[in-house]
């Protein structure tokens, strides 16, 4: 079996273990970084994109609060490129607390979080999508972010520092001997193989499957999943972030992504990370609740839900996910008598730089390295392996050469030919993080398959293209192409009325009548109801 070697092991490829292959890549420490999937498959991959201002924090969690404003400085300072600094508004609707509309202000103060009242009516100004129903509003400084930017960012600086990344491979072991983890086996999951990795110290990033990988090595740790759904509207509604002047709950923001707005998010509590999905009841509550602060979401189309897991660290025995503080745990195993095993977990996208800056503080600790981190100061490079997942750059591109030999692949967000062939030489064709689909790579680092279209049109053209440069071959092109329509037919199922459920027919026509190809995806809802067909989903699940 191969084995590979390196100082730091990093399981887990969102944005804290991307984070800290960069945080201690500056400090001059060699990093290997292993991702079961793909960069940002977990949570950071599945939330809002929300920069927090830390004022949805000031009444339930002044410490979470100030980090999030300490944290959305910086980056709004090293990582321009990867921020959309909107602005944000809270706003009152009918029905919410006086007494709390009171105190924002004053508990925006006691976290030195910018926050200033304005009128109603100047909030309809900014924002003419509110409710002419609002009671009050406030402006603070929330924004924006690209979380699959950020993390591809932050990987790309790591490596060019010199340290190593392999996506789709999955720890199956980890084996102790005296006192500390003295190897660690893997699975590659796009050649088969197994192979080993011997590291002075491994830390443990793997998000809401921390408890997991901790599992292995005998150590516990007490995780509440909390699953949060969302939807994709196929417009941006607003400028700025819009959210409930209120005490945390569902359904109470609303955050602009390029061309789009995400709204949610809902939190349920589950007894296994990978069982999240969305489901139509929980895209009907949101559009119910949020309605209120913003009648507009009531008619506007939504083109794709999504949900994902936030684990939360449980200190005592509260089973109230809402009541779980969204701060961080970084948890030395010695006290599980593992000398070399740290565990990085809990937190939130806009707390990723700390909580890697802490975690690094401890890894030098422990391997008696004396460097200080840098992520404070030094700016945060934009990237080849980034760039392509900003909104509307490829539009841009393709305008701005005029090449007429350079086909549209993808006309929803105007992915051109050359841009995929970018993607692709990034990636490399073969090798360790092409994964186990070239299709759902070029996804996840583009926009391919995030439009209107949902990958219907775009994926089987970018398919057609991998087949002509040789990057699949025989069957394999279409098992990539089955697996890619799966998975954003996964996110259709909740949102199946109107304009959608049509649409999601003319899919149905085209894959299974055309192609042959029966969709066999995980639609919970359509199972439980017995329905067959995309229409009949609708008919039984989705809203008039």
């Amino acid at each position: 079996m191969k084995t590979l070697s390196t100082t730091v092991l990093i399981i887990g490829g969102g944005a804290t273990g991307t984070g800290l292959a960069r945080d201690l890549s500056l400090r001059g420490i060699r990093c290997l970084l292993v991702e079961k999937r793909d960069i940002n498959s977990g949570a950071s991959g599945a939330n809002h994109g929300l920069l927090h201002s830390g004022a949805r924090y000031v009444a339930s969690d002044s410490e979470a609060a100030i980090e999030c404003r300490e944290e959305g400085e910086i980056l709004k300072r090293l990582a321009p490129q990867c921020i959309d600094d909107t602005g944000g508004l809270f706003v009152a609707v009918p029905g919410d607390s006086e007494q709390y509309i009171a105190d924002f202000e004053s508990m925006c103060a006691r976290s030195a979080i910018p926050c200033s009242p304005i009128s109603t009516v100047e909030a309809r100004e900014l924002e003419p999508s509110l409710s002419d129903r609002i009671i009050a509003a406030y402006s603070v400084e929330d924004a924006a972010v690209d979380p699959f930017m950020l993390s591809l960012d932050n990987l790309a600086h790591a490596v060019s520092l010199g340290s190593e990344f392999r996506c789709n491979a999955r720890v199956t072991n980890l084996h102790i001997s005296n006192g500390g983890i003295e190897r660690v086996t893997l699975h590659d999951d796009t050649t088969g193989e197994d192979f080993q990795v011997e590291a002075e110290l491994v830390v443990n990033a793997a998000g809401a499957w921390a408890g997991n990988i901790a599992a292995m090595a005998g150590a516990r740790i007490n995780l509440l999943y909390s699953s949060g759904s969302l939807l994709i509207t196929q417009n941006r509604l607003t400028t700025r972030v819009i959210n409930r002047l209120r005490k945390p709950a569902d359904s109470d923001i609303l955050v602009p992504g390029g061309t789009v707005s995400v709204l949610g998010t809902t939190s349920v509590t589950i007894d296994d990370p990978d069982k999240s999905r969305p489901t139509v009841e929980e895209a009907d509550r949101i559009i119910d609740d949020a309605r209120a602060m913003m009648p507009i979401l009531e008619t506007t189309r939504y083109i794709r839900a999504y949900a994902g897991v936030r684990p939360l660290v449980l200190a005592g025995d509260s089973s109230d996910a809402r009541n779980v503080s969204r701060g961080f745990s970084l948890i030395d195993h010695e006290r599980d008598n593992i000398g070399n095993f740290v565990t990085i977990t809990g937190g939130k996208l806009t707390t990723y730089r700390l909580m890697a800056e802490k975690t690094a503080d401890l890894v030098c600790a422990k391997l008696g390295i004396n460097a200080r981190c840098a992520t404070r100061e030094v700016p945060l490079p934009a990237s080849t392996m980034g760039r392509w997942t900003e909104p509307g750059l490829t539009a841009k591109t393709w305008l701005g050469t005029r090449d007429v030999h350079d086909q549209i692949l993808c006309e929803c967000e105007m992915v051109s030919r050359s841009v995929i062939d970018n993607i692709i030489d990034t990636i490399g064709s073969e090798g360790p993080n092409r994964g186990d689909s070239m299709l759902t790579a070029i996804g996840l680092r583009s926009r391919v398959g995030k439009g209107p279209c949902q990958g219907g049109f775009c994926g089987l053209r970018v398919t057609s293209h991998l087949y002509d440069r040789g990057c699949v071959q025989s069957d394999q092109g279409v098992a990539e192409l089955k697996n890619f329509i799966e998975r954003r037919w996964r996110g259709f199922s909740p949102i199946l009325w109107g304009l959608p459920a049509m649409q999601a027919d003319l899919q149905e026509a085209l894959y299974c009548g055309m192609m042959d190809m029966e969709l066999c995806g995980q639609r919970p809802d359509a199972d439980a109801l017995g329905a067959d067909s995309m229409q009949e989903i609708s008919a039984l699940g989705g809203r008039e």
